[in-house]
């Protein structure tokens, strides 16, 4: 037994150094420059030991996506019964994000900034991750509707607040890395998205001046 946690110690090591790797090499020569072979090589182990953790070098940037959700998932399902969905849903990403902006996510903003680039710039990052969304929205849609206590497949409204607020939050973090002057951080940002769906996304329109 204690050889089995000694050895699940060891891949998880191994599996840590090479996103460490990963990113390091992302940073230096960006992500379509990079190679398996090198982010293998800077951890000393081979490109078949990569594949062990990673079926691809996007992937790697999809561990932090992955395990962001996640951490949603959690906080959404840890908030008040009564609040709302869309309120819910606004304080469960935010504190996430603050969270990684803390560095208490085990990622410093460097990097989260460096994967939502990756995400918004790489084609084969992006359909990757477009791959992944469209689990994820039916998994937020599912809890939405777990919380308002009715059926996804009669009741569109979870189906709604899940692709709002899942688009709000790519947008906004695609004009976060493009614009920080204008947020501060991405916590910020997605805070002041959200709350422009929490209160009502039917903006009135500027009549046209004859």
């Amino acid at each position: 037994m204690e050889e089995l946690g000694r050895r699940e110690r060891k891949k998880l090591r191994t599996r840590e150094a090479l996103i460490d790797a990963a990113f390091k090499q992302f940073a230096e020569r960006g992500f379509e420059a990079t190679t398996v072979e090198e982010i293998a090589d800077e951890v000393d182990v081979s490109s078949r030991t990569f594949f062990r953790y990673f079926s691809s070098k996007e992937d790697v940037v999809l561990t932090f996506h992955e395990e962001q959700f996640s951490r949603v998932v959690e906080a959404l399902c840890g908030r008040p019964p009564e609040e709302p969905v869309i309120t819910a849903l606004r304080h469960a990403i935010v504190n996430v994000a603050e969270a990684y902006e803390r560095g208490e996510g085990g990622i410093d903003t460097s990097r989260m900034q460096c994967v939502l680039e990756m995400s918004s710039q790489s084609p084969s990052v992006l359909a990757r991750s477009l791959e992944h969304a469209q689990k994820k929205q039916s998994t937020l849609t599912r809890i939405l509707a777990e919380r308002m206590g009715v059926d996804p497949d009669d009741d569109l409204r979870p189906h709604v607040a899940a692709t709002m607020a899942t688009c709000a939050f790519q947008s906004t973090a695609e004009l976060w890395t493009k614009r920080p002057d204008r947020f501060p951080t991405l916590s910020s940002a997605v805070d002041e998205a959200l709350a422009l769906i929490e209160s009502g996304v039917n903006f009135p329109a500027h009549p046209k001046t004859p």
